[in-house]
């Protein structure tokens, strides 16, 4: 990836209702030179939870987008980033349907993980039909839900068949037939899913996408005895499998992957010769500001530099900021001190089994977390576009969006997230448009996107003194530099 210019982040539906409206939004004259990529979430596929994240399907959907929507974008000279999802596959999938319909005669009988299959000679069979594993194989596992991930699945004779199950799932009867909803995950010891994963991305590339965003992978190699989360070396062994079937397509892969500061998984993935996710810089900047000091951004923008960790880097996001991400790179009282200040201006925080410390998200819009100071949400993107990596921009951060309750209200339990992804009108997005603070952060953007000062290759020096940051990149002749003081909340920006 070796554009790094600015990347805008949406939902097909984020503005205007559905992709050609945003199309129709980033063809403004107000967006124009912003941006070199565009990230469209997978709601843009046949999905039914998770706001695009349990895909059904890989075709689009429908109302949202056509092929001829995503040609526009390619049109502005946008490069195009799209997801595929590695670990998990919608019960609404047509390979868990055959599995449902047809049971043992499945053709797609072990595309999806058999809990006892995988279980078997490692425990106990239990009186309801699943294996418990002895201790000893699951002590380093972390399960993302009470109990064992397991959904029971009824076949068409009746039977119970337990399936590995890691994140969401509902079960209920309806007129005597058990009804699911859920993502379930994938057997990658299955040739089927590896066909399914090289057929993904050549779709993919025939959308014309540049960059693939893998989720959830992290969770996809599993082993009794071993981790289901990073587990080494199966993980990186699965992403260089990938990766061969990604360069068959001119595609490059963008690993996801949450883990804190201190181990060093960042490290690994960069080592490995990818760019990784930089969730450390939105709660530096928090930090930053709570601090007035930039001594912690320092700190890491030198080690980037130092170890050539390319990086795409972020404030706000579809998901939340990430803040126990910095266990190891900020002292552990600082960071509760920052939950406690994010959740005071209305953020929220999830519950994971009960335990607040376990959940590394704190959800609220970038804006609301600075306290709503629009000239705080400049600096900050000041300081993103500065800093070494690809920055990326989550449209509501742009267009000043604030903390949504009315969206966490409608979307009922677990609707946490939706305090982020407000739905803007055609019209309201125009609107925001002319917004000071909207057009100070363009104008930033467009320097990021055109000034060869932000060359790949460009010389960066950082200087953190009492409340001030000093960053100047150098690429020949040409010179950019930031001067941002965390206390007063100004800042200046001069280029050559």
């Amino acid at each position: 990836m070796a554009d790094l210019g600015p990347m805008l982040n949406l939902y097909p539906d984020s503005v205007g209702g559905n992709l050609a409206a945003a199309a129709d939004f980033l063809e403004l004259p107000a967006l124009r030179g912003a941006f070199s990529s565009v990230y469209v979430l997978p709601s843009l596929f046949h999905s039914d939870l998770d706001r695009g994240f349990c895909v059904v399907d890989y075709g689009l959907e429908e109302t949202l987008a056509t092929d001829g929507d995503l040609a526009r974008l390619r049109a502005l000279g946008l490069d195009l980033k799209l997801d595929i999802v590695l670990n998990h596959a919608s019960v609404q999938s047509p390979q868990f349907q055959d599995l449902l319909k047809n049971g043992e005669k499945s053709e797609y009988r072990d595309f999806f993980i058999d809990w006892n299959k995988f279980w078997d000679g490692c425990g106990e069979m239990t009186a309801e039909g699943y294996i418990q594993p002895e201790e000893k194989y699951i002590k380093d596992m972390f399960f993302r839900k009470p109990g064992l991930p397991i959904l029971m699945v009824r076949f068409p004779d009746g039977s119970e068949k337990p399936y590995w199950n890691t994140f969401y799932q509902k079960v209920w009867e309806e007129d005597g037939e058990r009804k699911y909803l859920g993502q379930m995950d994938l057997n990658i010891n299955s040739p089927q899913v590896w066909a399914f994963y090289d057929e993904t991305l050549k779709r993919l590339s025939k959308y014309g996408a540049k960059i693939i965003r893998l989720d959830a992978f992290a969770y996809a190699p599993k082993a009794p005895g071993k981790r289901n989360f990073l587990n080494e070396p199966d993980t990186w062994q699965v992403l260089d499998r990938v990766k061969t079937l990604a360069d068959r397509y001119g595609l490059t892969l963008l690993p996801e992957i949450h883990a804190a500061y201190g181990e060093g998984v960042y490290k690994k993935i960069a080592g490995n010769g990818y760019m990784t996710y930089d969730f450390f810089l939105p709660g530096l900047l928090l930090d930053a500001f709570e601090r007035k000091s930039g001594v912690y951004l320092k700190k890491w923008a030198d080690e980037l530099i130092r170890d050539n960790i390319r990086t795409v880097n972020m404030l706000g996001c579809h998901d939340g900021i990430p803040l126990l991400d910095l266990k190891g790179l900020l002292p552990d009282g600082d960071i509760e001190a920052l939950i406690a200040t994010l959740v005071a201006r209305g953020g929220f925080v999830k519950d994971l089994h009960g335990a607040k410390n376990m959940y590394y998200q704190v959800n609220a819009t970038y804006l609301s977390a600075l306290g709503g100071d629009e000239e705080r949400l400049c600096m900050a993107r000041a300081v993103q576009i500065f800093m070494p990596g690809k920055p990326q921009v989550w449209y509501l951060d742009l267009l000043n969006g604030l903390n949504d309750y009315e969206a966490v209200r409608r979307a009922g339990e677990g609707g946490h997230k939706e305090i982020n992804r407000t739905n803007l009108t055609a019209d309201e997005a125009a609107r925001r448009l002319q917004s000071p603070t909207v057009q100070k952060q363009l104008e930033l953007l467009r320097l990021r996107n055109s000034h060869p000062a932000f060359s790949e290759s460009a010389d960066i020096d950082i200087e953190a003194n009492g409340s001030v940051l000093r960053i100047v990149r150098r690429s020949g002749p040409a010179r950019a530099a930031l001067e941002a003081d965390f206390e007063s909340g100004r800042y200046a920006v001069t280029a050559s």
